[in-house]
């Protein structure tokens, strides 16, 4: 059987049908903003986007005074003030709701301090689904190397892997979708909750790939990327990789057979500069701590991982800090064998998740040296792990499908 083409490739989707903007309404939602926040977007949105029908949707929107050129709505929700670091399925149901109830031709959910993004991001957010370009266009912005480490080691070559989006911010910040990607978000957002986790996330891109919409990443500059406010590491980490595998189980059958590309290395070789000293000091602690963890995670890790994957990690926690690397192919294989045992429940997810943090750790302390504070090598190694995800895919697959063959 012929193995099918993923639809969602920004460069070989079909874009959905363009939709004029003067009638039909385009709708801003501020789910999480401040007072200030609201005043500094609406005078831009007004200016920026002038020429479309604009709502612009806030908690207790209806009470503000009225604006030149834009229309203030009342949000659905009340504000969240403990969010702002990603959207939520809260977020996206009301959003989606509004854009139902106006008939929106696209909707723009911005996160907590919208007011950094950018005129262009902002602009380029509501064309790409305005034009027609895309169902879904999420924003990529300019980071650093110790930036966004989370979607960079994990998220990002997951779901360009299994889902054939390459959403450098898989779980976004800002993002514009369609009518039908709104009616698509309402669904999914409603289903039932995890106890384990009040606020719950959604994962637009690998919704918008089974549903064969076209997503599009857009390049929306600078804007400051609101930290949790929940500071405990492995709390965070388990609460949106343990929500991004269960979203993986869920949609096994989709990415076994979706194909995705190979991520475009930036053309650059990875080089050291000056400021490599500065971030050994970080690297050659988190080193110890990884050496600590091969000692004390032994027993759960061999209950995951096979023998030749535990070798590799016994050689990285041999080496000192200046030669500290986690080999991108050993990582996307550790990563497909933390998915497939949260699937088979092989040890209590907990735990399971909580095993994970070192083994992340020892990702940003391998990326922090190679990049050496260098912004370019940074990516370049970024795009390094994401193809090794897409390499070692067949690894997942097959282990998935036969886990027994493939038992440590």
């Amino acid at each position: 059987m012929t193995e099918p083409t993923n639809a969602t490739s920004t460069q070989e989707s079909a874009p959905v049908a363009a939709t004029s903007g003067v009638g039909a309404p385009l709708l801003i939602c501020l789910p999480s903003a401040t007072a200030e926040t609201v005043e500094t977007m609406r005078e831009r949105i007004a200016t920026t986007l002038q020429g479309h029908n604009l709502f612009l949707a806030t908690p207790g929107g209806a009470s503000a005074h009225p604006a030149h050129g834009v229309t203030v709505v009342d949000y659905p929700v009340a504000s969240r003030g403990d969010a702002g670091w990603a959207l939520t399925a809260t977020d996206y149901l009301g959003a989606a709701q509004l854009a139902t109830e106006y008939d929106a031709a696209a909707t723009l959910v911005l996160g907590n301090e919208a007011a950094s993004l950018s005129v262009a991001g902002l602009q380029a957010l509501a064309e790409a689904v305005l034009l027609g370009k895309a169902d879904l266009a999420v924003a990529r912005y300019q980071t650093g190397p110790h930036d966004a480490l989370v979607s960079s080691a994990l998220l990002y070559p997951l779901t360009n892997a299994l889902f054939g989006t390459p959403a450098h911010l898989p779980l976004p910040l800002d993002a514009a979708f369609s009518a039908r990607m709104a009616k698509r978000l309402i669904m999914v957002a409603r289903k039932p909750n995890n106890a384990a986790q009040p606020e719950p996330l959604v994962w637009p891109v690998a919704e918008a790939a089974i549903a064969s919409f076209s997503v599009k990443e857009i390049d929306a500059g600078p804007r400051t990327l609101p930290q949790p406010t929940d500071t405990d590491l492995n709390t965070l980490l388990a609460e949106i990789v343990g929500s991004l595998f269960g979203d993986i189980e869920a949609k096994a059958n989709f990415w076994q057979r979706a194909r995705a590309p190979m991520p475009a290395k930036p053309n650059v070789e990875p080089a050291r500069t000056a400021s490599e000293t500065e971030e050994l000091e970080d690297v050659r602690a988190m080193a110890d701590s990884f050496r600590n963890a091969y000692i004390n995670l032994q027993e759960i890790w061999s209950l995951v991982l096979p023998p030749q994957s535990l070798l590799g990690l016994k050689r990285i926690s041999r080496a000192p800090a200046e030669e500290f690397a986690m080999p991108a192919d050993l990582w996307a294989r550790t990563i497909y064998d933390f998915v497939l045992a949260y699937h088979l429940r092989t040890i209590n997810r907990g735990h399971l998740l909580g095993a994970l943090t070192p083994l992340y750790l020892a990702w940003v302390a391998s990326h922090l040296r190679q990049s050496a504070g260098n912004a370019a090598t940074a990516a370049f190694h970024v795009e390094e792990a994401a193809s090794a995800f897409v390499a070692e895919k067949p690894y997942i697959v097959s282990r998935w499908r036969w886990p027994d063959r493939f038992n440590p």
